[in-house]
């Protein structure tokens, strides 16, 4: 056989096939992402809308409804209602949600998987019926409705997401670590301080940012429970009635641009502490 190139025939060269799989999931997730960010879309264009009596049809681009969100009666009070009640409650559940998901991780005692299941009970619970049992309570209590019946309402919930978010959070630390803070004579409050907690608190910031933003976003269960205490949820729904002011949307775009930035200032400080702890 002869071994010149030159009279070697040449391979043939294998077709490349569509492989359909490779492009799937970056199809349907961006098919996902638009899906979720076009309402978000359609909140912050229609928030320079030049809305007359409804904001549901473009009439004009106009800067006068971020210059005044407050122009329509009672939107910023129901706003700051919110905000308050999210605050408060976030406050609470954080603090009341960390030492139950550290009980419930690192001790073990009876009746434990009873308080497993109190707690993923509020998750499973449609949000009619708690509403419908808080107010039964309250009603049956004598309590009068308002800002503090929302308030605990909210706590009661939120409580629930804390402990499920810091629990798993718990569950990634490695116990040598504490142990090597006893070995170097720390006490047990010393070591939780200086060695646990720091390791907490992302886990803890993640879980208060997921229950505010449910307690601020809450209707089903402030209907129920807040009188005639109203929320931006609620005033929402009212206007819907009529047609949603477009000072709404100001107020919901700013909310999001707010959390943007959080999360953008967040990553940034990560990215410059990380760099400043390898130039140590």
């Amino acid at each position: 056989m002869s071994t010149d190139p030159a009279t070697r025939h040449a391979a043939p060269t294998p077709r490349r096939r569509f492989d359909a799989g490779r492009w799937f999931v970056p199809v349907v997730g961006g098919l996902a992402f638009v899906y979720l960010l076009v309402p978000i879309a359609y909140i912050f264009v229609f928030s320079f809308n030049d809305a007359g009596r409804t904001n549901l049809t473009w009439r004009g681009f106009t800067l006068a409804n971020w210059q005044d969100p407050c122009r329509p009666s009672q939107l910023c009070e129901a706003f700051g209602n919110s905000l308050m009640v999210a605050v408060i409650a976030t406050t609470v559940a954080t603090v009341l949600g960390t030492m139950i998901a550290f009980g419930l991780e690192r001790y073990r005692f009876r009746f434990a998987g009873s308080a497993n299941m109190l707690i993923f009970l509020p998750l499973a619970t449609p949000e009619v019926v708690l509403g419908a049992s808080l107010l039964s309570q309250f009603l049956n209590l004598g309590v009068q409705l308002g800002m503090g019946t929302t308030v605990l309402s909210h706590i009661m919930f939120c409580i629930s997401f804390v402990v499920v978010a810091i629990r798993a959070r718990i569950a990634t630390l490695d116990p040598a670590l504490e142990e090597a803070a006893a070995d170097l004579y720390a006490s047990g409050r010393t070591a939780f301080w200086k060695v646990t907690f720091p390791l907490l608190i992302p886990g803890i910031a993640a879980a208060a940012l997921l229950s505010f933003a449910i307690s601020f976003d809450d209707f089903i269960v402030a209907n129920f429970n807040s009188g005639a205490y109203t929320t931006f949820p609620q005033y929402a729904y009212v206007a819907a009635r009529r047609g949603i002011p477009a000072e709404v949307n100001v107020l919901g775009s700013a909310m999001f641009l707010g959390a943007i930035a959080l999360v953008v200032g967040v990553q940034v400080w990560r990215y410059w502490r990380g760099r400043k702890l390898a130039a140590l």
